[in-house]
């Protein structure tokens, strides 16, 4: 699946199918979570909270691309995440685009 973050896919024509989504909220166990809070008070990288969000985009984006090949998408354009904290210790993370099939050149 073609994913972009332009609006076209460069030298083809396109049918835009609709938006597609994919949404995960992820958090860490309390072990990890308390870690964290530690790390805060000396600064740094958490890297517990940096590997739950780069989880949590890959959940997102396999859900994106599943709705879209589910509606015979060639790539999805346009692609972009959001985040929001949920609670302390969850984020959700969005994925969303609009699927494509690709005509040709």
């Amino acid at each position: 699946m073609l994913l972009l973050n332009l609006d076209y896919v460069p030298d083809k024509k396109i049918q835009a199918l609709g938006v597609v989504t994919g949404s995960v909220v992820q958090s860490k166990h309390f072990g990890r979570d308390f870690m964290a809070g530690m790390k805060t008070l000396v600064g740094g990288e958490i890297v517990g909270y940096t590997e739950m969000l780069a989880e949590a985009r890959e959940i997102a984006t396999k859900r994106m691309v599943d709705e879209a090949a589910a509606m015979g998408a060639d790539g999805v354009i346009g692609l972009r995440y959001t985040t929001s904290a949920v609670m302390q210790g969850a984020a959700e993370v969005t994925a969303y685009g609009t699927a494509v099939r690709i005509l040709g050149g």
